[in-house]
């Protein structure tokens, strides 16, 4: 063990070497990915996927050249639609945001996990490219049977809410009316004494 002397130098040296590796790590973009698919049936036998990826800087320095990639649909299970699986953003600004859409159809059933999308960008600072990914989705069940719905009836709140709220105020009046008071009871109570 070092000499108490010694050590206190090699502490304050360590502690500046940490000081500095935080400060350049906090100037520097931090790109966050979301993911997010949406499931619709426009017909017997058809699926729709809407993926949504959101970007996020986070940092507090602008990403450069960001590339979306999200190549975890495979052909033989999914027919592109509409959009592109990818996408090649210039620059994004600390706290600025960017959106891609593209939907995909299946024909094929079954359970299916997609992995992240890769996010890569550029840092002024350094040579290579940076990479992130985005957040994982959870598994689809592609063409499943699924149980129908019972959804609220809103014609059914215009049509007949008028009616129920006039029987429920006139039932509430008459059963406050007949049901005796427990003041008016303590006080027959009293006048018996």
């Amino acid at each position: 063990m070092a000499p108490p002397q010694r050590s206190l130098p090699i502490l304050l040296l360590l502690l500046l070497v940490a000081t500095a590796a935080a400060a350049a790590a906090q100037d520097a973009p931090f790109v966050v990915a979301h993911k997010k698919v949406a499931l619709s049936r426009p017909g017997p036998g058809v699926e729709r996927l809407a993926i949504t990826l959101d970007l996020y800087n986070q940092g507090s320095a602008t990403a450069y050249d960001v590339s979306l990639n999200d190549d975890s649909w495979p052909p033989e299970a999914f027919q592109l639609v509409s959009g592109t699986t990818s996408k090649i953003v210039d620059k994004l600004d600390p706290g600025a945001t960017a959106s891609h859409n593209f939907v995909l159809e299946t024909k094929v059933q079954g359970r299916f996990q997609g992995s992240p999308a890769t996010v890569r960008y550029r840092v002024p600072t350094k040579a290579a490219l940076q990479e992130a990914y985005s957040t994982p989705m959870f598994p689809l069940d592609i063409l499943a049977e699924r149980p129908p719905q019972q959804k609220f009836e809103w014609r059914l709140v215009g049509k007949y809410g008028s009616l129920v709220s006039v029987v429920s105020f006139v039932g509430v009046f008459i059963y406050l009316v007949a049901s005796p008071s427990k003041s008016s009871a303590a006080k027959g109570s009293k006048k018996r004494r």
